[in-house]
């Protein structure tokens, strides 16, 4: 019980402030600004069962993964906070027509391509909480112990951690127009780009700390 406990909260833990689904419910909000609450609950399920799996993979079999294309870390890191960059700029710069097109208009049907990216990626999934995940499943062996039950129990305690962190990614995004009503349509639209500049300088971040790892390295 120690185990599943300890794996929970290591899982849980570690990715909630990384994953930040109650930052990113605003550009989510600004995303999806033309749906109703009806179309966006859906969409809002689909992300967070995008990003289950996402960090699912991730944390088991990640590592694995960047051992056998010979991946570092770093170079993970570096890759994916120029994506988190690219899209946050592109955020910054789009104007009015996340948060102001015309509510008459109808909007597409979402395929899972949409929500996919960049609703699960690099939104709420991105780079750092893949290499956070992929850390974590990493040192697995040495957390789970010899005996079966014990690895049992850490890898449930793991599932559990990330089925926890993608109910929270759902909730702040089912009920994100709630959240941010009080703000108004202006208000939501300065909040927007202002998530999108902290998410631009998380991306930068994410850059700067692959790039002085592998610095370090070469030393």
């Amino acid at each position: 019980m120690t185990d599943f406990i300890n794996s929970f909260l290591l899982v849980y833990a570690s990715l909630f402030p990384i994953v930040n689904p109650i930052g990113g419910a605003p550009i989510f909000l600004g995303l999806t600004r033309q749906r109703g609450i009806r179309d966006r609950e859906p969409i809002a399920r689909r992300v967070a069962l995008n990003g289950f799996l996402l960090l699912l993979g991730s944390l088991f079999v990640g590592s694995y993964v960047l051992e056998f294309f010979g991946i570092t870390l770093p170079i993970v890191r570096i890759a994916g906070g120029l994506v988190v960059s690219a899209f946050a700029w592109q955020l910054l710069h789009s104007g009015s027509d996340i948060d102001t097109a015309p509510a008459e208009a109808a909007p597409r049907p979402l395929g899972a391509a949409d929500t996919f990216y960049p609703l699960t990626m690099p939104l709420t999934v991105g780079p750092g909480s893949i290499a956070v995940a992929i850390t974590v499943g990493s040192q697995r062996p040495q957390n789970a112990g010899a005996g079966f039950i014990d690895v049992a129990a850490v890898i449930a305690g793991a599932v559990l951690g990330l089925a926890a962190i993608a109910a929270t990614i759902y909730l702040a995004y089912r009920y994100a127009e709630r959240t941010v009503s009080v703000l108004g349509e202006g208000g939501t639209s300065v909040l927007v780009r202002l998530s999108a500049f902290i998410l631009l300088c998380i991306g930068i971040e994410i850059v700067w700390n692959g790039w002085s790892t592998l610095q370090a390295v070469g030393r």
